[in-house]
């Protein structure tokens, strides 16, 4: 009973620190969000969600990588940024932590403008660019934070039904 408490309170501490990786860009969102799930399945000794459900939500995992990548993409392909804008917002972002709040909203614009500057002389682009990149960027966290979301989902339902 007490090794079932302590998995239980290990599992909502990954959680928790996952949802605020889907936001804070050091630390690994989703693989946390997964394994909670895994620590909660293995509490109950895999009896109401089994490997069937953590194989389907390791398959929803891998996908967000796929998501944050294609969605960062897109959005700085249809704002005309360079992918070299693409790595200096997700940089901007990293570095905008130190800096709270306005850090995490202006470094990925910031770190996106900078580095379509080493590529192009027209600032109008690069800031053009940097809006691209730092949608792209945020619409990507928006669907990581939807892909948690589903992961409990379906985690909660085969537990529960």
């Amino acid at each position: 009973m007490e090794t079932q408490i302590l998995l239980w309170l290990l599992a909502a501490l990954l959680i928790a620190l996952g949802f605020a990786g889907l936001i804070l860009p050091a630390l690994p969102g989703i693989p946390l969000v997964y394994a909670g799930l895994v620590l909660l399945a293995w509490a109950d000794d895999f009896v109401y969600v089994g490997w069937i459900t953590l194989t389907l939500l390791g398959v929803l995992a891998l996908i967000s990588y796929g998501v944050d990548f294609l969605a960062s993409a897109l959005g700085a392909k249809k704002f005309g940024a360079s992918p070299r804008a693409v790595v200096g917002a997700a940089v901007g972002a990293v570095v905008g932590l130190f800096f709270g709040l306005p850090g995490l909203l202006l470094g990925p614009f910031i770190g996106a403008v900078i580095a379509e500057l080493t590529t192009r002389a027209s600032v109008r682009a690069a800031t053009h660019a940097g809006i691209g990149a730092t949608v792209g960027l945020v619409f990507g966290a928006l669907l990581k934070i939807a892909l948690a979301f589903t992961m409990i989902g379906v985690f909660v339902l085969d537990r529960f039904l």
